[in-house]
């Protein structure tokens, strides 16, 4: 679009296209057998550029003119141009097939799709419109359609552009287009290769001598990368292919940095202040101006900028023309090779500006003339630059070589130092570094698809280190690491990225005992039936040494994005997954955020319950225990409540877990005892016989601080040792059962009464619950809740009433809700019961009103 405003400047006069046309009905495009698709279509301008689909489906035949060839420049025009055809199937299968115009400058395409008269689709792209969606990932204007076999349809396009209108139609079979879209992406991956390697030499080379000639050369030729990249759609296609203003900007950018460059290179090669002063005012003339270009590249309006491109290339394009020859005349010896190099570059100049206006017709020659030139003169230039270095610089250079070898040999040493950074040295796998690198990338390059981030890790392997020596655990891993590799490989949904050195890379290890991988979700077709398998292979026995050793591994993932969009995100959860028991029908653990234990905010959770404590903001709430004999309610259980300033009310269930990992619940445990025994004590003047049961764990039965806890609050407030009842689950009770049974020994011979809570929950022993001081068991609300309506239920809990009692234990239900539930319970001779059909946990006002 842009190159052909610029030339509309360079053009002195415009010319009129006039072209030949004939009348006929919509020309219709016959695919009758392999051979190539002859393209032509019938076209129609729309002066105005107002008219829609349904009038121009209405013109009449004799208003559409034919274009045989397939292929017609109209020149420079401000009419909408509509372009007719038909295609038809003859053959006997269905065909995939890609119109496309070949020329990526157009501003507005639309595509109008009609199947027996009737409009089946429509797409719009070009070139000031986002990159994203096209049908086809392709600089050009491209339109998929499909065909059964005798069907036909007919096409409307709609074109319309500020630049010259040009319009080569091609129809190809899909598979075609690819391969040839492919050949020609190789013909332009050796250009644009060949100019990238031109721009590295010569910064090498300018690294090396520091003369800024070579610097130069390389920036000129990177304004010419950046230009060409522009104009043929590469950049807008790759790196901003929403910013539609971005890429025209950038083509506006790309023609004052190639002309500075090129100038001041020219200045420099030619020695044009020694040889042509006159000559060499004009060079620093037109530097400023390219300055000056640049900035209202940037910050002039659309149209102004083209015309000062279109002025500054003039300028350039003359001033280096006679540059070369009169150097030349004046005995330098790089003004032949300038003259020479830049006679290509001019005549391809002028082909694009003949095809941009019509002149010339449109074919490959004048499609990449401008490409064939510059890549002729770069070539060239290249070569006097290397006569340069042989005739003037050839000391320096052997000078400079041992340098280079020195810098060669530095760049080697760094490679193997980010090898070792990058690898694990043991397994010679790639580190979290790099998986993480490559899971972040691939995410950017489909921000769309469906990953999974699989982590592995050997329980076993520090029990390894210490049996086996760390020689032959090393061993172990490297073997382990291969038969991963190998495994993976067989794998195809697994992402694959080759590292520098062209190695296949798969699996990662992220730390001595864990590994990684990332499966491209989109692509498993088999329910993940090859990865369980996989796995299953991994979880078997490793021979190492005649020895079969268990290496216990547990697998946990994270998809993307449901559960993060970046890799340290998604092995984090990962991680959280695989101590999650499989809920599904994987051999993996998948991270559940319901299962999520780990939040950021629990991180903060025990330092404000600490502070809390400390300020005695938390309260204590009281549930009546009811003696069903007597009627009367003969005891009160202590529950911790919290009342955050920001959270509101943390449930127990969120905090009391955590406090018990961080060791806090000793804390909270000695502040509920001497919170419970006062208000115990200001009740007792009323109810002298009530008890008070405190909840334990098994971490303040060992921490040994609890028998002085109790002994100093019952002292000090007056409250006799046989109306407390300790209270523990019979899980803890079994966490550590030597010094859990001689901590109880001891609290009971205090006088302390024990309770086992949530009794038929776990899976104790009952030999050793048996051994246990304890004077009461409560049921578990699980054997409760349905004791109305279930049989077994009911069996249960009276099965655990005899046994309770042929134990001289009491016996408690907690969780009763019904007035059913507690007769039944009664019935089945439960001792005493709690729940919210009797009362709800109350603050110990409200309980003394509840009391009297």
């Amino acid at each position: 679009m842009i190159i052909s405003r610029v030339w509309r400047w360079l053009v002195a006069l415009s010319i009129l296209i006039f072209w030949n046309t004939g009348l006929a009905e919509t020309q219709t495009i016959a695919v009758s057998d392999a051979s190539p698709i002859q393209a032509q279509f019938q076209a129609w301008e729309d002066s105005e550029g107002k008219a829609d689909i349904e009038e121009v489906v209405s013109l009449p035949d004799d208003d559409w003119q034919e274009v045989p060839t397939g292929s017609e420049t109209f020149g420079i025009t401000s009419s909408a141009y509509w372009l007719r055809f038909a295609v038809e199937n003859r053959t006997p299968d269905s065909l995939n097939l890609i119109v496309e115009l070949a020329y990526s400058q157009l501003d507005d395409v639309v595509f109008h799709v009609f199947s027996n008269g009737e409009r089946i689709d429509e797409f719009r792209t070009g070139d000031t419109r986002p990159f994203y969606p096209r049908q086809v990932d392709h600089p050009n204007m491209l339109l998929r359609f499909d065909l059964e076999p005798q069907q036909a349809k007919t096409i409307y396009i709609r074109v319309e552009t500020a630049g010259s209108m040009i319009l080569p139609l091609k129809i190809w079979r899909e598979s075609e287009f690819f391969s040839a879209a492919a050949n020609e992406q190789k013909l332009h991956f050796f250009y644009y290769g060949s100019l990238t390697v031109i721009i590295l030499i010569n910064l090498a080379v300018f690294l090396t001598l520091r003369e800024k000639l070579y610097l130069y050369y390389a920036l000129a030729i990177a304004g010419y990368l950046l230009f060409f990249a522009s104009i043929k759609g590469y950049s807008f296609q790759l790196l901003y292919p929403q910013f539609p203003d971005i890429h025209a900007r950038a083509l506006l950018v790309s023609m004052p940095v190639l002309a500075l460059f090129s100038v001041l290179f020219c200045r420099a090669l030619l020695r044009i202040p020694s040889h042509s002063p006159r000559l060499d005012i004009a060079i620093r003339i037109m530097i400023g101006f390219e300055v000056i270009n640049f900035v209202a590249a940037l910050t002039l309006s659309y149209n102004a900028a083209v015309v000062l491109s279109a002025v500054s290339a003039l300028c350039f394009f003359s001033l280096l023309f006679v540059a070369g020859p009169i150097t030349w005349a004046a005995g330098v010896r790089a003004g032949a090779f300038f003259t020479i190099a830049w006679t290509p570059l001019t005549v391809g100049v002028l082909a694009t500006a003949g095809r941009a206006l019509g002149f010339f017709p449109e074919n490959f020659m004048t499609e990449h003339a401008m490409q064939i030139g510059s890549g002729l003169e770069a070539f060239i230039l290249t070569l006097a630059l290397a006569d340069r270095l042989y005739r003037e610089r050839e000391q320096k250079i052997r000078a400079q070589a041992d340098a280079l070898r020195t810098e060669k040999a530095r760049n080697e040493a760094q490679n193997r130092l980010n090898e070792a950074m990058t690898h694990d040295p043991v397994t010679g796998l790639p580190n979290r570094n790099r998986f993480e690198r490559m899971v972040n990338e691939q995410l950017q390059r489909d921000p769309d698809g469906h990953y999974m981030v699989g982590v592995a890790r050997i329980t076993r392997l520090d029990e390894i280190n210490r049996t086996l020596g760390l020689s032959r655990s090393d061993r172990l891993l490297h073997s382990l690491a291969n038969q991963m590799t190998e495994l993976a490989r067989t794998l195809p949904f697994l992402h694959r990225s080759p590292d520098s050195h062209g190695r296949e890379e798969l699996v990662y290890q992220l730390s001595g005992d864990t590994f990684g991988l990332l499966v491209n979700a989109d692509e498993v077709s088999d329910n993940f039936a090859g990865l369980n398998r996989v796995l299953k292979q991994l979880a078997e026995p490793v021979v190492l040494d005649n020895l079969a050793i268990e290496l216990h591994p547990r697998f946990g993932a994270a998809s993307y994005p449901a559960h993060g969009d970046s890799a340290a995100m998604l092995i984090r959860n990962a991680h959280v997954g695989m101590e999650i028991a499989p809920h599904g029908p994987y051999e993996t653990g998948f991270y559940s955020q319901e299962y999520d234990i780990y939040s950021e905010s629990r991180l903060t959770l025990m330092s404000d319950l600490r502070e809390a404590l400390q300020e005695d903001r938390t309260e204590l709430h009281y549930q009546p225990k009811l003696c069903l004999a007597s009627g009367s309610v003969i005891g009160l259980e202590a529950l911790i409540r919290w009342n955050h300033p920001d959270r509101g009310w943390v449930f127990p269930a969120d905090f009391i877990p955590l406090a018990e990992e961080t060791g806090v619940i000793t804390q909270l445990t000695r502040w509920a005892i001497e919170r419970s025994i006062r208000d115990l004590s200001s009740l007792m003047d009323v109810y002298p016989d009530l008890t008070m049961s405190i909840n334990i764990s098994a971490r303040d039965l060992a921490a040994g601080e609890l028998e002085e806890a109790i002994t100093s609050a019952l002292q000090r407030h007056g409250v006799k040792v046989q109306s407390l009842i300790l209270e523990l689950t019979e899980t803890a009770a079994m966490e550590d059962p030597g010094k859990g049974l001689m901590a109880l020994e001891a609290l009971a011979a205090m006088g302390l009464k024990i309770s086992i809570d949530d009794f038929g929950s776990g899976y104790s022993s009952l030999s050793y619950l048996k051994q246990l001081p304890a004077t009461e068991l409560k049921l578990d609300r699980s054997l409760i809740e349905d004791i109305e309506t279930s049989e077994s239920s009911r069996v249960i809990v009276g099965t655990a009433v005899n046994m309770a009692h042929s134990l001289d234990y009491h016996i408690v239900a907690e969780g009763v809700e019904s007035d059913q539930a507690a007769r039944l319970l009664a019935e089945l001779g439960c001792d005493r019961l709690q729940g919210f059909w009797l009362c709800r946990p109350l603050p110990l006002r409200e309980l003394r009103e509840w009391l009297r």
